[in-house]
This record gives C-alpha cells, sequence and structure tokens, in this order.
C-alpha cells in the first residue's frame, strides 16, 4: 500500500527527505553495538584527514579547529551528566552531601555528559567536515602552524589537569579499564 501522491512540489520534497533520513537513521541503528568497527571507521577518516593536510601542506586552521572541537568533545563524554561539583553547593544549602560518603549509602553509577554513541557521531561528522573542507582553498588560510600546534598542546594540557583534579577531588573513574568486575555481573 503506497501514500497518496503529494500535493506540491515542497510536499514531495519534504517526503523524500523524510524517508531517506529514516533509512539513514534506521543504518545508525543498525551500526550502535558495532563500537569498534565504528571507531575504526573514523580514525581510518582522521588518518585520510592528517595525510590530506600533511601532503598539501596547508589548512591548518582547518586541522586546528578540529582539534579543539574533538577536544571540546572529549571532555564531555569523560565528564559526569550531572556534576557533583554543583551538586556538593546545591547540597551545602540544603544540608546534606551530593555524593556518597560511606559504605551504606547508596552506589551510583557514572553516567556520562556525552554519550559513547553521540561522541562517535559527533567526531564522525567532524572529521568528515573537516576533510571536506580541506579541498577548498576558501579555508586555506595563511598560518604559522607551529604557534597553532603549540597553543593546542598548552590547551590541552591545561584542560585535562583540571579535568583529573575534578575527577580525583569527587572520586569518579570515566572508563571501565581498572574497575572491579564481579562474576555473573551483566556487561
Amino acid at each position: 500500500m503506497d501514500a497518496p501522491e503529494p500535493d506540491t512540489p515542497f510536499a514531495a520534497v519534504t517526503a523524500q527527505t523524510g524517508k531517506i533520513g529514516r533509512i539513514y537513521q534506521a543504518y545508525l541503528d543498525k551500526s550502535t553495538p558495532f563500537v569498534p568497527y565504528r571507531w575504526a571507521g573514523t580514525a581510518l577518516l582522521f588518518v585520510l584527514f592528517a595525510l590530506r593536510i600533511f601532503f598539501a601542506q596547508g589548512w591548518y586552521i582547518v586541522a586546528y579547529s578540529l582539534g579543539i572541537y574533538l577536544l571540546n568533545l572529549f571532555l564531555a563524554f569523560i565528564s559526569p551528566k550531572f556534576d557533583p561539583s554543583l551538586e556538593q553547593d546545591e547540597g551545602m544549602e540544603d544540608g546534606t552531601s551530593g555524593l556518597p560518603t560511606k559504605e551504606e549509602e547508596e552506589f551510583r553509577p557514572f553516567v556520562r555528559r556525552l554519550p559513547e554513541f553521540k561522541f562517535w557521531y559527533s567526531t564522525t561528522k567532524a572529521v568528515a567536515t573537516g576533510f571536506v573542507c580541506s579541498w577548498f582553498e576558501v579555508f586555506n588560510l595563511p598560518v604559522f602552524w607551529p604557534v597553532l600546534v603549540v597553543y593546542w598542546l598548552i590547551l590541552f594540557g591545561l584542560t585535562m589537569r583540571r579535568q583529573i583534579q575534578h575527577m580525583i577531588k569527587y572520586r569518579y573513574v570515566p572508563f571501565t579499564v581498572g574497575k572491579t568486575r564481579y562474576p555473573g555481573a551483566a556487561k
């Protein structure tokens, strides 16, 4: 049973766009459980982008912008959804504490501000956009790239130091590596 024919050209375009969007979303949904393969594809795309920048000897501002955006995504990925420092400030007003301090208190799992799938999807879109931008001369702005690299490294060092201090202060680990696994527990 087919849908009725749209009345206007705009309605026809909207119907086709919606259909393509649903198909695209179905493929995204099917790719969800294949985490290593998704990240391998993104890594391959990133390597292609890096090779393009290296061999073209230009588009450093595109690479720098991509680096800043990826750093922002990574910080959101390793940050808790509910910031303990803000909850602690609110708890001081109420007279309660945000995090469990004793064995009897309830365990609260780490919930990311940016889930893994959205992190992967945003990273892939950003790298693809950067790769496409590296083919247009309008984005090839003349910059002295060593300054951009040093500035990005300083920015990375400072923000990661602050984030690690936050993780130590509020005792949370955003990664499952090194955490205790109990036999029979769901993965």
